[in-house]
């Protein structure tokens, strides 16, 4: 065993060393402690994820493209129509 100034190294580093394992641990509970109530907080305010988010948005493009074709079909068909009539 170390004696004199060594020693009170020796303890002083065991003690830093110590310290810092102490740090770390308070470190990642503080972290799983935040991102848990960031979690809850985020869920609280009922976002949507961002994969269904996209699903929805091509869903709208796929519905709105449906619509136009349909409405030009309509106004062919309507020409046709008044065309016939006259």
């Amino acid at each position: 065993m170390s004696t004199g100034p060594n020693r009170i190294m020796d303890e002083f580093a065991k003690l830093m060393t110590d310290a810092a394992g102490a740090a770390q641990g308070v470190r990642r509970e503080i972290e799983t402690a935040f991102n848990a109530q960031a979690e809850r907080w985020l869920n609280s305010m009922d976002i949507v994820k961002r994969e269904e988010f996209e699903a929805v948005r091509e869903m709208a493009i796929k519905a709105r493209d449906e619509n136009e074709a349909l409405l030009a079909r309509i106004e062919a068909l309507e020409a046709r129509l008044a065309s016939k009539t006259k």
